[in-house]
């Protein structure tokens, strides 16, 4: 998979994606993510990418030239599934999308920045907008960071077992269940027996009922989606 990734300030994409997870993906050859300076788009003097609003008001606004310049540009070499535009009004990120998403092969991610794009990007170029939560941010850097882990992590290969993306949290709108390591017994508590029992087949029940009794306590909302 290819994920390109505009920004006004990518360097605060160079830690996300040099360690860990997202680093063995890229060494693997399995994920490519390009951070690109918008700023080396434009034909403005200083480098200018944003300007005052028409009609007055408070914040700056990405100008529309520079980033068309820039997503022209990369087109000539890659034909895109999604171009994506983070904001705070687009659809919520969750584990469906993030599913969704890692079937993709190209991904274009663009990052918002002081009070947003001027709409015409939006209407002409966006192929879809998504938020990460309902907040603001000073950018949609952040917001990139977490779409490229959550759908890397997805693509085949990456993870050393495969069937550990499959067992998150969310992905059957549960929640996961509790786990436990060594040592066995802790200033006098124990990890559950069951789970020492070797009995795989009640292992994977316990830890279902635990995954639907913990989803009840903590995100009922979740449970109603299955009942849609």
């Amino acid at each position: 998979m290819k994920i390109d990734i505009i920004s006004v300030v990518p360097a605060l994409l160079d830690s996300p994606f040099a360690h860990s997870i997202m680093k063995r993906a890229k060494e693997k050859g399995l994920l490519e993510v390009n951070c690109l300076n918008l700023r080396d788009y434009t034909k403005y003097a200083r480098a200018q990418v944003d300007d005052y609003q028409f009609g007055g008001g408070a914040g700056m606004v990405m100008m529309i030239e520079p980033l068309v310049n820039a997503i022209e540009c990369l087109q000539k070499d890659t034909t895109y599934d999604e171009v994506i535009f983070l904001t705070p009004d687009g659809e919520t990120f969750d584990q469906h999308i993030a599913n969704e998403l890692s079937l993709k092969t190209n991904l274009l991610l663009i990052c918002g920045h002081y009070k947003g794009v001027d709409q015409r990007l939006r209407d002409h170029f966006v192929t879809r907008e998504i938020s990460i939560g309902d907040y603001v941010l000073s950018g949609g850097e952040l917001a990139a960071a977490v779409i490229v882990d959550a759908v890397g992590r997805l693509l085949p290969g990456v993870l050393n077992d495969e069937t550990s993306a499959l067992t998150d949290s969310f992905q059957d709108n549960l929640l996961a269940p509790p786990v436990y390591t060594r040592p066995v017994e802790f200033r006098t508590w124990r990890v559950p027996d069951i789970l020492l029992s070797g009995n795989h087949a009640k292992i994977e029940q316990w830890r279902h009922e635990e995954a639907i009794k913990r989803t009840e306590e903590r995100r009922p909302d979740l449970l109603e989606k299955d009942d849609d």
